[in-house]
């Protein structure tokens, strides 16, 4: 409580009561004074020669300035020794408050300083003459156009109990309101992710009939992903809904709810006139009783500033200036940074994807929706992917070195087109060593076999699984030691098989003619 001087009235007040008989304690609560004053002031006139025997026209003005004057000796401009002598410390005092530490703190080091005094009277001389504490004086905004911006505001309106699966959470309201007619929406959900925020602002636009030009959202984590007084970091994801939907995004500063054009206090409002006291049956419940709430009570309501029905300013002048609601639906993109990992793929959505050129190693940016996935490398799309379920990989032959790819990827008919390549034999050879019930388990013996070509010439291998297929020997290792040992070596010789007979036994063995 700030200092207070008493007024000659009032003295003169005290002192005829006092005169009328009353008590310290009556004459202090007709007075409106502390007893303690009463007292001050009574003992000061006695000792002035005040007479409590004779009647009111001894309180002259000159026995009065004398009382007051005994009272306060020190205070001829109202002000206490205390108080002057803080005044004479004022520079140092600013100088404090600059580097905010707080008064308690500033009253410590006065005490250090030799200046001691009651907090209570630094307090005082803080507040009235260096505005410690005070407000800043605000300056109202100037009213925008007709359908020029919608405030958006984030806030908790209470608990609700679901009658089916009889879990309570905590229910949160989004809450949109047209700044120049005041006419709001409120969407409830249970959490503040991208998605709910933008299925509330789809239901706004229908509520609303229309899209407004600019929207001045808090600072919310679904919205902005670093909030600056100057330059906030928008949401990729948000910022591309805005886009498609056509509207600016605006964002307020941070803690600074007063930056706003209007301040509605409208989350409190929407709690306590909407949500208090209601019982719903489940959040599709509240959301449909929250638009009717918004038609029939918020908008019909006369406002405090405007005096007018924000419903009814809204349909007249707002209505005709708002964009119109896009018929497509809008595809909730999720961006994210992931990095290529030495297999050349990253992970998106819990996806693997495959990446271009030689980028191991690299954070790229990934967007991915319902049906693609896009990788973009320094702003630059590099790559697009039809969208995979969780755990499957998606992998483009094209995007892998071509001396892994058809490995990678068990291409067996493409690596036989190479063996082919370097002669008829070559891929005959190589079509045989793959003809097996797991045909990829040897795809590493065709690779050999093309090594060998690298290094002996495709003419020399071509020979040599020429004679190899004569010979019905499949085994790339005898195709290597053939070319090793020159063109003269002989493949080993396969012993001739016996000519086959009708019959096992010779045909003596049946004989029924007995010897002589």
């Amino acid at each position: 409580m700030s200092y207070r001087e008493v007024s000659m009235i009032e003295v003169r007040e005290m002192l005829r009561l006092w005169l009328a008989g009353r008590g310290l304690r009556e004459v202090a609560r007709l007075s409106g004074m502390d007893r303690k004053t009463v007292r001050r002031y009574v003992d000061r006139a006695r000792a002035c020669g005040l007479d409590r025997d004779g009647d009111a026209s001894q309180l002259t003005d000159e026995l009065l300035g004398a009382v007051i004057a005994e009272v306060r000796p020190s205070r001829p401009n109202g002000k206490s020794q205390a108080w002057e002598t803080i005044d004479a410390e004022a520079e140092q005092i600013k100088a404090w408050l600059k580097q905010d530490l707080t008064l308690t703190k500033v009253h410590t080091l006065l005490g250090r300083r030799g200046v001691v005094v009651s907090y209570r009277t630094l307090h005082r001389y803080a507040t009235t003459e260096l505005g410690f504490g005070q407000r800043q004086a605000t300056v109202p905004v100037a009213d925008c156009e007709p359908g020029a911006e919608l405030q958006v505001d984030f806030g908790r309106l209470g608990m609700l109990t679901d009658v089916e699966d009889g879990r309570r959470r905590v229910v949160q309201g989004l809450i949109f309101t047209a700044v120049y007619s005041r006419h709001m929406f409120v969407y409830p959900t249970y959490r503040q992710t991208l998605h709910e925020v933008i299925a509330g602002f789809e239901a706004a636009w229908a509520f609303f009939g229309g899209v407004f030009a600019v929207v001045i959202p808090d600072n919310m984590k679904a919205i902005v992903d670093k909030a600056d007084a100057i330059d906030s970091k928008l949401n990729d994801a948000f910022r591309e809904y805005a886009q498609a939907r056509g509207f600016v995004v605006d964002p307020a500063r941070i803690r600074s709810p007063r930056d706003k054009p209007r301040v509605e206090r409208c989350v409190p409002y929407a709690r306590s006139n909407f949500f208090a006291g209601e019982d719903f049956r489940n959040l599709g419940d509240c959301r449909a009783r929250a638009e009717q709430w918004c038609e029939q009570v918020a908008g019909m309501r006369i406002h405090g500033t405007t005096r007018c029905r924000p419903a009814e300013v809204f349909a007249a002048d707002e209505l005709p200036h708002l964009k119109p609601v896009p018929d497509e639906v809008f595809d909730i993109p999720t961006w994210c940074r992931p990095k290529v990992a030495p297999d050349r793929h990253v992970a998106v959505a819990k996806g693997l994807y495959s990446v271009p050129g030689e980028l191991i190693g690299r954070r790229l940016d990934a967007r991915v929706d319902a049906r693609t996935v896009k990788l973009y490398w320094r702003g630059e799309l590099i790559k697009v992917h039809p969208v995979v379920a969780p755990g499957r990989r998606r992998t483009d032959p094209a995007d892998l070195p071509a001396e892994v790819s058809v490995y990678a990827m068990r291409d067996l008919n493409t690596l036989q087109r190479k063996a082919a390549a370097h002669g008829t034999h070559v891929g005959a050879y190589a079509a045989a060593v793959l003809e097996h019930p797991l045909p990829w388990t040897k795809m590493r013996q065709v690779y050999r076999l093309l090594g060998l070509v690298r290094r002996h010439g495709p003419d020399a291998v071509d020979d040599a699984c020429q004679r190899a297929l004569d010979a019905e020997v499949i085994d790339v290792g005898l195709i290597e030691r053939m070319l090793t040992r020159g063109a003269g070596a002989q493949l080993p010789l396969i012993p001739t098989p016996p000519a086959a007979s009708r019959f096992v036994r010779a045909a003596t063995d049946f004989s029924v003619r007995r010897p002589s």
